[in-house]
């Protein structure tokens, strides 16, 4: 079966050293850093000849702890540092995983991973070489916002709390970080004897946050979006919450400002297989007043194929986020949707976004994908996207597609 395409030229696909699972992707000075679900580490991949991609390293992390999430700037890398749930068997099911708080949901006492910010010095991009790690008792760090500066925001579980909060650290000397603030939704820390208002059955914690203009836009997965003034960022200030969930899935996962144009977009996370938990949607605010978020469209749902019969996960995950030194745009967005692979939409009239482009992979040769139930289906996992419009694409089992945008 060959892959399904419009405005999307096929340039190169890249096994990425034999670990086929991506998460995670920064380009960066013509290397590719890739983050993984299952592989413990980071592979960096030249793409400088986007025909002939080679992979010529791997990072490892330390024993059971997982590094899919990454940011890059300048002669920097900051990796994510937590334990690999799904390698240390801790789910009869995914969405045991979505469906309860991490502190209830991940019961290990005996093996042992890291937990925290991981720092590299890449002045040579093809050698990463660690200069710092900045140790988070707890669960550890998932994701980073980091583009240059003093600050770095990441999620970080916190040992005492449910789940993910947020968390500024002053990366000013980046041999030596420091936690400076860190910020939770009420009823997140246990340890401090608060309870949640949430129902059961619902995950609040911070995926991540992007922050433009000193506004730090965050996506809490059921909690939904969160807008904060970060104009000092040792103290954040809430200015607002949207919760979408119920009626609809939640699982808020990537908030994109739109800055020049006071819109937002979220990307709610698919976490269901087979849309057991109904469709998820990536919603478009306007954002005009910080203080109250209005959602006013969302981007359409692909339906060339019956994609909720598929097999494996169908909906959002990763938005491209506009990176310095990326390509910017805001009235094109690049999304990954899972089985039904990379989508680009044009939003340039807000309330009537219309899709572009898409690229749909073949299956995948094989199962790098080690949690329950997983079947051998495309789950297109995270997106960057080049000044020249290149695509790189990754994915949970099928490595990496360099593709370009021609629409």
């Amino acid at each position: 079966m060959t892959a399904a395409s419009k405005n999307v030229r096929f340039i190169s696909r890249c096994d990425q050293g034999g670990r086929l699972d991506g998460v995670q992707i920064m380009v960066h000075r013509g290397y590719a850093y890739i983050g993984h679900m299952f592989s413990d580490g980071i592979t960096v991949v030249d793409v400088r000849d986007a025909l002939r991609p080679k992979t010529v390293a791997f990072v490892a992390a330390p024993p059971n702890t997982r590094s899919h999430h990454l940011q890059v700037h300048d002669d920097l890398l900051l990796a994510v540092n937590g334990p690999n749930v799904w390698a240390m068997q801790q789910y009869a099911k995914q969405q045991d995983y979505y469906a309860k708080s991490l502190a209830d949901s991940f019961q290990n006492s005996t093996q042992s991973f890291a937990a925290g910010l991981r720092i590299f010095d890449i002045s040579k991009p093809a050698h990463p070489r660690e200069i710092a790690f900045l140790s988070l008792p707890g669960f550890g760090a998932h994701r980073i916002w980091y583009v240059g500066g003093r600050y770095a925001y990441v999620s970080v579980h916190f040992e005492g709390f449910i789940d993910h909060a947020l968390a500024v650290i002053d990366v000013s000397n980046p041999e030596e970080p420091e936690l400076v603030s860190r910020w939770w939704l009420p009823g997140m820390w246990r340890a401090g004897g608060e309870t949640p208002a949430w129902s059961s059955g619902k995950r609040y914690a911070l995926h991540h946050v992007i922050v433009a203009d000193s506004l730090a836009y965050g996506a809490w997965r059921d909690g939904g979006l969160t807008v904060h003034d970060v104009s000092d960022p040792v103290r954040p200030k809430v200015l607002s919450q949207r919760i979408t969930s119920p009626p609809f899935a939640g699982g808020a996962h990537t908030p994109l400002p739109l800055p020049g144009r006071k819109l937002v977009v979220l990307a709610d996370e698919a976490t269901s297989a087979n849309c057991a938990n109904g469709l998820a949607y990536t919603w478009i605010y306007d954002v005009r007043e910080p203080s109250n978020p209005v959602s006013i469209a969302t981007l359409p749902t692909p339906a060339e194929e019956n994609y909720c019969a598929k097999g494996g996960k169908f909906g959002p995950h990763n938005l491209h986020e506009n990176r310095p030194g990326s390509f910017q745009s805001e009235s094109l967005i690049f999304a990954t949707y899972h089985n039904a692979g990379l989508r680009v939409f044009d939003v340039s009239n807000p309330f009537e976004p219309k899709q572009t482009a898409h690229f749909v992979p073949p299956p995948p040769e094989g199962l790098m994908d080690i949690r329950p139930g997983a079947v051998k289906a495309i789950q297109s996992c995270d997106v960057f996207v080049d000044k020249e419009a290149r695509m790189y694409l990754t994915d949970t089992n099928a490595g990496l597609y360099i593709l370009q945008y021609e629409g």
